[in-house]
């Protein structure tokens, strides 16, 4: 097959979140340690860093990526979704791994695969893993894709734990209540190693503490520790409190040797030295066009509040939705003031740009409905003067076709 053919068959094949929701979901690790075991345990050769959280867990774990880099290490980095190409997902010192990898892995495993139904993401962590320790990274930083407790990932045994924050988002999957959320999340404490939360909580720290505990394992809140503030390239104030994560996740690691000027060069050059896309990305200038990736209440609400403090004459904003989201409590965020442009993410899950439209109505937000992402993006610049503020966002998938 080629690279082309293999992506066709993995997205037609294997059920995958970002398209079928909940649906592709297996909630058990019986899959992935079978597969583990097929690969002979590839997720036993190196050591890693594991990230999880609702919102920042991205943005966290490119930092981190950068940083040991920076520190002259070979460092693997895991995440997903992917925006424009599957191999984003899986890359070594920034640079993705070959369409030959991929073709390789799945033409060589492809019977193990269909004759044990593993879903998408199942193979797609099989493939990271294999592919880290094939190529002997000094060690890798794993985003967990949801939750956390019984995500794929979870298989691993790494030297330390970063849980960003916990916000409402996936409820039908994780619970309805933070408490639960934050259960699922902290599923990733393993027993001696330490965790880190990037954010204190009062409402849901009892959770964390409680896990640790369990498992005997060194509980920090990075955010209530000194720490000396630190610069990051990525725009939006709110990512101080993912850097403040970071640090003090690396300062738990051990066996790796990282300076100062490592952590201040790593900070300045995370889209430079791993690729990062989608957070707070400057795409045009006059107007000014910012996407972000930011999907859920806490991650819009804080975007939004960046946005609040840009000057402008007109703004102008591009959502698309997937079906899941809670628009109740979403779309009363946005500002009254503004001209929007509602579309449809070209996926299954995409929510209907028309019942998008008829939805914000009710909340006094008001706009027209476009076929397609890129239409809508093509109306809001051609509708703003040079002076005015363009966001596209709402979800990956709205960011991805921007791009």
């Amino acid at each position: 097959m080629t690279y082309g053919q293999t992506l066709e068959w993995m997205f037609a094949q294997l059920p995958m979140y970002q398209q079928k929701g909940k649906a592709a979901l297996n909630h058990k690790l019986d899959n992935i340690q079978r597969l583990a075991s097929h690969l002979n345990n590839p997720d036993k050769k190196f050591k890693s860093i594991h990230v999880a959280g609702t919102n920042g867990k991205g943005s966290s774990s490119h930092m981190l990526a950068s940083i040991l880099q920076e520190a002259s290490y070979k460092v693997g980095l895991y995440t997903s979704p992917h925006l424009k190409d599957f191999r984003e997902r899986i890359r070594i010192n920034g640079k993705p791994l070959s369409k030959q990898f991929v073709v390789d892995f799945i033409t060589e495993h492809r019977a193990f695969f269909e004759r044990n139904q593993l879903s998408f993401f199942e193979m797609t962590v099989g493939m990271a893993f294999d592919y880290f320790a094939k190529r002997k990274v000094d060690i890798a930083v794993i985003e967990v894709g949801l939750g956390g407790r019984l995500d794929s990932t979870n298989i691993i045994s790494p030297e330390v734990s970063l849980i960003t924050n916990i916000g409402f988002d996936h409820t039908d999957t994780l619970g309805d209540t933070l408490d639960k959320i934050a259960y699922e999340k902290g599923g990733i404490i393993k027993n001696g190693i330490p965790v880190i939360v990037s954010e204190y909580q009062e409402e849901i720290a009892e959770v964390f503490e409680n896990i640790a505990l369990e498992k005997n394992s060194k509980l920090i809140f990075a955010d209530r520790i000194d720490q000396k503030p630190y610069k990051t390239s990525l725009l939006g104030n709110y990512q101080a409190k993912n850097v403040k994560g970071v640090v003090a996740t690396l300062k738990e690691l051990k066996g790796f040797e990282i300076r100062e000027v490592d952590v201040i060069a790593g900070l300045q050059k995370i889209v430079e030295n791993t690729g990062l896309m989608g957070r707070w990305q400057v795409l045009g200038r006059h107007p000014k066009i910012v996407c972000d990736t930011a999907h859920n209440t806490e991650g819009l609400q804080l975007v939004l509040a960046q946005i609040s403090k840009q000057e402008y004459d007109m703004l102008h904003l591009v959502l698309g939705f997937v079906k899941d989201k809670n628009l109740e409590t979403i779309l009363p965020l946005f500002p009254k003031d503004a001209v929007y442009y509602f579309s449809r993410p070209n996926i299954p899950r995409g929510l209907d740009g028309s019942f998008l439209k008829e939805k914000a109505a009710k909340f006094g937000l008001k706009g027209t409905t476009y076929t397609s992402v890129m239409e809508a993006l093509k109306a809001a610049r051609k509708n703003a003067s040079k002076n005015d503020f363009i966001f596209v966002g709402g979800s990956n998938f709205t960011v991805a076709e921007a791009l």
